[in-house]
């Protein structure tokens, strides 16, 4: 799957175990919700998931959403910190779900709902969304730089070799 210009991970293949990791103690560098990010980092359709956990908690979507430093399957992933800041994680579904189908334990839980951002946050995954798709089509030189220092830690990326 190639999306231009930003990157998108690979469709997940093999199953995944049962562990995910609290959130880091800030949202990473190229994290989407933060507000410091440059627009175009990722591709439209990673932009689009943002918004549907602006949704009402049941009409949330249940998995919970990934840092992206990490690939999908990775022993290192963990649950990303911009997602929790920006939504609050006691309302979000796919947390509930999480530590009732094992994915992750009760203290992870815990810091996750109990997680607040040291960083500036989009107010919601919409405006996330829409500050991030405003680049897609020609990111500026700082979201090119950042798309390629993505793509050498994450072996699950591709990016279009023609793009910007």
């Amino acid at each position: 799957m190639v999306r231009v210009p930003g990157v998108s991970p690979l469709p997940h293949t093999g199953s995944m175990t049962s562990f995910i990791r609290p959130p880091a103690p800030r949202p990473c560098e190229s994290c989407p919700y933060r507000r410091d990010v440059p627009a175009g980092i990722w591709a439209s359709e990673e932009y689009e998931k943002l918004r549907r956990y602006d949704a009402d908690t049941p009409e949330q979507p249940t998995g919970v959403f990934q840092c992206h430093q990490a690939d999908a399957d990775s022993d290192t992933r963990r649950i990303c910190a911009g997602w929790l800041g920006c939504h609050g994680g006691t309302e979000l579904l796919a947390l509930r779900i999480a530590v009732l189908d094992g994915r992750i334990d009760s203290s992870t839980y815990r810091a996750a709902a109990d997680y607040e951002s040291p960083v500036p946050l989009f107010s919601s995954g919409g405006a996330a969304a829409a500050h991030g798709e405003a680049g897609v089509a020609a990111p500026a030189e700082e979201a090119r730089r950042m798309i390629g220092k993505i793509c050498q830690t994450r072996g699950d990326l591709v990016q279009d070799p023609a793009a910007p």
